[in-house]
């Protein structure tokens, strides 16, 4: 990709309502102190720029990533509109909901009393539920306090020294192609100076690898994960509602938990790769649910059943 389609893509996705313009400087890299300057000299020649619209390979470049984009989206269907992260949260709250809840019911049921499968059970999913929510909570603030002290410590190096940011600028386009010229580096980095809170979302973004969590993020996270938990520890309590026997409970346990892992490790596989995922990868994922959940169950019977 050229420097004006990687220039457009940046700038409209930092700040959509800026589009880029390059110029022409001289090759004289990180020279003056002058900040306004960067990588000028006395003999610059702002005659010479760079036109967008005439640049073929600009243009091609452009509508190559506009297209390849398209197809991204379309490829990821609905799971495209959601926030990957609360993707994340569910996916952490239903696979411990499905196999924590699940272990403890079977190794409860080899006491051989349904009313204490079902006590401890709803016992263990509220706490659970409490317990994974106030992590997510915690998490997703920790995660806003460490953006904010990132951009706090950009914005102070910023008016303290702005060539410092330049440099950092550099440092991020050469990361991202070391054969870009140093006229390239250059115009982009003027560019970037007409905006100073875009450069610094540039940086952020693209040097330190962070984006900004969305408001409320902290309370969105406790509440997919919390739920997501408390939504798939239900399940395998479910069957001990309609059986006397506790035995028979936990059979019909372990089918509705078999078939429940299997739909949730083959639809986690989708969410997570969308369709790009193969049918294969899909079933494997759904196995592989099936195989942790019956381990955790199995290890929880056995050793309730060695200690009682």
């Amino acid at each position: 990709m050229s420097l004006v389609a990687l220039k457009n893509a940046v700038l409209s996705k930092l700040h959509p309502n800026n589009s880029g313009s390059s110029s022409n400087t001289s090759p004289s890299l990180r020279s003056g102190n002058d900040p306004n300057n960067y990588g000028t000299n006395k003999n610059n020649n702002n005659d010479n720029r760079n036109d967008d619209d005439n640049d073929p390979e600009a243009n091609l470049s452009h509508v190559y990533s506009n297209n390849y984009m398209d197809e991204k989206d379309e490829d990821l269907g609905f799971f495209n509109s959601i926030d990957p992260r609360m993707i994340s949260d569910l996916i952490i709250g239903l696979s411990d909901g499905l196999t924590v809840p699940f272990a403890l019911t079977a190794g409860l049921s080899s006491l051989g009393d349904s009313k204490v499968v079902i006590t401890g059970g709803f016992a263990e999913l509220i706490s659970g539920a409490i317990s994974m929510g106030l992590g997510g909570y915690l998490g997703a603030k920790s995660e806003l306090d460490y953006y904010k002290a990132e951009v706090k410590n950009e914005r102070r190096k910023f008016y303290q020294d702005t060539s410092l940011v330049n440099h950092d600028v550099e440092d991020i386009l050469l990361s991202i192609n070391p054969d870009f010229s140093e006229e390239t580096i250059v115009s982009f980095i003027k560019d970037l100076q007409n905006s100073p809170e875009l450069m610094l979302d540039f940086i952020i973004r693209y040097g330190r690898e962070l984006d900004e969590p969305a408001e409320n993020r902290q309370v969105i996270s406790a509440a997919t994960i919390g739920g997501g938990y408390l939504l798939g520890g239900i399940i395998p309590l479910l069957p001990y509602f309609f059986v006397s026997e506790v035995g028979t409970g936990l059979f019909y346990s372990i089918i509705v938990m078999t078939i429940t892992l299997f739909i949730f490790g083959y639809f986690k596989a989708v969410m997570s790769m969308g369709n790009n995922c193969t049918t294969n990868k899909k079933i494997v994922e759904g196995v592989e649910m099936i195989l942790v959940g019956g381990a955790a169950a199995g290890a929880a019977w056995f050793f309730v059943k060695v200690l009682g």
